[in-house]
């Protein structure tokens, strides 16, 4: 099954609002949770630089039929359905399958 990248950075008004953050990333995680329930395979997470700092955005690596499948499930990720974040969703191709 094709394999999605989406990749996200929050918006620069958002980054210092602790608070709120918090908040749509715990939204976030149980909205993972739910797909992961319903057997779908996906995987979330941020990024860090090279001391383990966060700041650098977030990737979600999801399995669907299309990109289309694949965007209507990312359009309900809270993060994006509240516009906290700037994102992109890519399919990605294994040069080696």
């Amino acid at each position: 099954m094709p394999i999605f990248i989406k990749t996200e950075i929050i918006k620069k008004q958002f980054i210092s609002n602790t608070k709120l953050k918090k908040e749509y990333i715990e939204k976030h995680k149980l909205w993972i949770i739910k797909l992961k329930e319903a057997g779908i395979n996906i995987r979330s997470g941020f990024l860090v630089n090279e001391v383990r700092n966060p700041g650098a955005g977030g990737l979600l690596i999801l399995e669907a039929k299309t990109y289309e499948e694949a965007l209507e499930i990312i359009k309900n990720d809270p993060m994006i359905k509240n516009k906290i974040v700037e994102w992109q969703l890519n399919e990605w191709i294994d040069i080696y399958s």
